[in-house]
């Protein structure tokens, strides 16, 4: 249908001409009240973002000396961190001479993936940015 004589039409019926599917080939519209039309596009957005679930990164700090009790004590808030659905970055700070260690940081990371294995999986693999190397570990999906 023409475009004037679809307007003709909407005003012959008190209504507007919105255009509903702008990408389509030819686009679409349709005859309906703009102010409703504005309502339920909001109303849909509303829903979805309902629906949308948040995904926050934690973030967890080692260092190459880190103790025995001081990593059971944070892998332990690794642990709740993933059971509440949030990601869990795990950084491994060096300082000075310890950067000859790097090795040692890399253990930490793969001693963690092992205690995390049943409920999490790395999802960014251990890589050095500066003098931190970092890790991401994420939930694992429910099934």
């Amino acid at each position: 249908m023409d475009t004037r004589d679809a307007i003709k039409r909407a005003r012959e019926v008190g209504l507007d001409l919105v255009e509903v599917a702008p990408n389509a080939n030819p686009p679409v519209c349709r005859i309906i009240d703009y102010g409703k039309f504005l309502y339920e596009q909001k109303k849909k957005q509303q829903e979805a973002k309902k629906k949308q679930t948040v995904i926050t990164v934690k973030e967890v700090k080692f260092r190459p000396s880190t103790d025995d009790h001081d990593y059971s004590y944070r892998v332990k808030h690794c642990r709740e961190w993933l059971t509440e659905g949030n990601k869990v970055k795990a950084t491994v700070s060096f300082r000075g001479r310890e950067m000859a260690y790097q090795q040692l940081g890399a253990n930490i990371i793969e001693k963690l993936k092992q205690d995390l294995a049943d409920i999490a999986d790395l999802e960014v693999s251990p890589k050095m940015e500066g003098h931190q190397m970092v890790a991401i570990f994420a939930p694992k999906k429910k099934k």
